[in-house]
């Protein structure tokens, strides 16, 4: 079980490098002249390899915390696992979001301003207080 608790999170933190990441670079693409167009293909280039490289870390993060409460199911009967599940819903869906923000830009069809993207840029911060608070403090 602890091999599995390190890989979960190793993976979560794997993910989380590309949640706190990939919007900061939305940041700076939106924020391209539109003479800059070398600039905007490099930034598609670094965005796609970056979802690719969360998305198996969100994957992983997944598939071994599924293990680890298989392999631990009595946590399935606590408050504070229902709160960090419906937590990790969110952030599913915040990756989800990403990845349709990812083939905006990818198409040429952002719409959003840089200043947006500041802020979206923080929510997985959000996310990440959430989650350790519940799992280390189990207030539930």
């Amino acid at each position: 079980m602890l091999w599995l608790k390190a890989l979960h999170i190793i993976f979560v933190v794997t993910w989380f490098a590309g949640l706190f990441y990939l919007p900061r670079l939305f940041v700076y693409h939106a924020g391209l002249k539109p003479a800059e167009v070398a600039d905007r293909e490099r930034f598609k280039i670094m965005e796609r390899r970056l979802f690719t490289m969360m998305t198996v870390g969100g994957v992983l993060a997944v598939l071994f915390g599924g293990a680890t409460l298989g392999q631990a199911p009595g946590f399935l009967q606590t408050g504070w696992m229902h709160a960090k599940l419906t937590l990790v819903a969110g952030l599913i869906g915040y990756h989800v979001w990403c990845y349709r923000l990812l083939i905006a830009f990818k198409h040429d069809r952002n719409q959003r301003s840089e200043r947006w993207f500041r802020g979206f840029n923080e929510v997985p911060t959000l996310f990440l207080f959430g989650i350790v608070i519940l799992v280390v403090v189990k207030p539930f």
